[in-house]
């Protein structure tokens, strides 16, 4: 991964190009933004860099995922006794060099884990710990990669702050992480944080005017959409009717809804509506969340006026936009959205699905209900 091919980030690029040329580089540093912020082929950018300031002619190695002394973590599903994320090394690679800016669900996909948790174990630092043992290939720095590090179990975290507090000689260490919730505070505290934020507008729609042959209007339309996340603009482009199943979900949703009030006895609808939802893996139900979250925000903008902002509108199967829009507004839009936030907090601590999924149902119904 070149400099050149991360979309935008200007500023941030120049700052860690100028820490390696400066010999100001932390032994460890923690990249946090999500995926499609560009957080891991920055990273793969700065590992690169570092390598050629060592040895230029080595550092190409490093744009095929070849390079013998960077190494990668992940988190992965446990087979049989074993949780190391070298035994699917190549699955991640092909997916790293299709799409570098692929996120937690694009990688639960291609390893087929369902419902499956993705985490990085104990036996996984263990390994970690004898392959820095050995002297690098290179003669130069060894770099470790931990992609995701916020799925550390709780055992792996603290034996990886070990190997976080006393590194072999000439390692580099560099996390990536959406947020730094789940991280643990003791590795926090040992690392330089290096915030990625959003990519801006304009620097999405030249990637995209690059990279896709699509229309002015569609290049609009999905810099809007994806909110300077790459991976949600790719995804856009290449899979235009990628919302389909969550837009019937949210109909029905919406139609079950309107019922309950008059008859309650469609809640059992909403049940098993909650029940449907909750056998996805927690990534599609979290992005089905953000969808949900989405179409409110869509409907109260469309309510008060402000059409040209509405980027995206359900008119399939008969369904009247204007008339559901018309239910969001400032008296209920909030409880909406913090019910949202609640269902996205306790899927990501793996509370019971079916109950979230009710509980969330049952209350957006009530709400939809409340008058302006």
């Amino acid at each position: 991964m070149n400099w050149e091919q991360i979309a935008g980030q200007d500023n941030l690029k120049k700052l860690l190009k100028d820490s390696i040329q400066d010999n100001r580089v932390s032994h460890a540093q923690l990249f946090v933004g999500k995926d499609g912020y560009g957080t891991l082929p920055i990273a793969l950018a700065f590992a690169k860099e570092v390598f050629k300031k060592e040895n230029e002619h080595s550092s190409s190695k490093v744009e095929t995922l070849n390079h013998l002394d960077l190494h990668f973590s992940f988190p992965v599903f446990k087979e049989k006794t074993s949780g190391l994320s070298s035994n699917f090394y190549e699955n991640f690679r092909e997916m790293i060099l299709e799409n570098p800016y692929a996120n937690s669900e694009d990688w639960s996909k291609i390893l087929e884990s369902e419902n499956k948790q993705l985490t990085i174990y104990a036996d996984e630092v263990d390994e970690l710990n004898k392959k820095f043992s050995l002297k690098s290939f290179e003669g130069g720095s060894k770099i470790l990669i931990v992609w995701q590090a916020d799925k550390m179990n709780v055992s792996a975290a603290n034996k990886f702050l070990k190997f976080l507090e006393e590194p072999p000689k000439g390692t580099l260490i560099i996390l990536t992480a959406e947020n730094t919730d789940n991280i643990l505070p003791t590795i926090f505290s040992r690392t330089q944080l290096v915030e990625i934020p959003r990519v801006a507008d304009e620097d999405v729609e030249a990637y995209l005017s690059e990279n896709y042959q699509i229309s002015e209007e569609k290049i609009k339309e999905v810099v809007f959409q994806s909110q300077g996340n790459l991976n949600v603009a790719r995804k856009l482009v290449l899979e235009e009717n990628s919302d389909s199943e969550f837009e019937e979900l949210f109909v029905t949703w919406v139609r079950e809804a309107f019922q309950v009030k008059k008859k309650p006895e469609f809640l059992k609808n909403i049940v098993f509506w909650g029940r449907n939802i909750a056998g996805w893996n927690r990534e599609k139900q979290k992005s089905f969340l953000n969808y949900c979250g989405e179409m409110f925000r869509l409907a109260l903008l469309q309510n008060y006026g402000n059409e040209n902002l509405v980027y995206k509108k359900i008119d399939s199967g008969g369904f009247k936009w204007d008339s559901f829009s018309k239910f969001i507004h400032g008296a209920n839009i909030e409880a909406i959205i913090d019910e949202i936030s609640d269902a996205d907090y306790h899927l990501e601590r793996n509370a019971n699905a079916k109950i979230v999924w009710t509980d969330l149902g049952i209350k957006l119904s009530r709400y939809i209900h409340k008058s302006a």
